[in-house]
């Protein structure tokens, strides 16, 4: 996983993303779970910007959510 923003810095992107993108955090996470499996951070954050047309930052914030949400729940299994 890749630490990209501070913790804060990241939640203020979140918290942006719906009124930037018109889709909620939720969304865009099935979007990377039904997107294509790579394996680098940064090729998944060039798959959704040229896929999704996103900033650049709003992409690294999804991906990066996404794959602390993914590190939470392997760990619970």
């Amino acid at each position: 996983m890749s630490h990209v923003f501070s913790d804060e810095t990241h939640q203020n992107m979140l918290s942006r993303i719906p009124e930037c993108t018109g889709r909620e955090i939720g969304d865009w996470l099935r979007t990377v779970d039904d997107g294509p499996s790579f394996f680098r951070f940064e090729d998944k954050v060039n798959w959704l910007r040229g896929e999704h047309n996103l900033a650049y930052g709003h992409a690294k914030a999804i991906i990066h959510e996404h794959d602390i949400r993914r590190g939470r729940a392997a760990r619970k299994h």
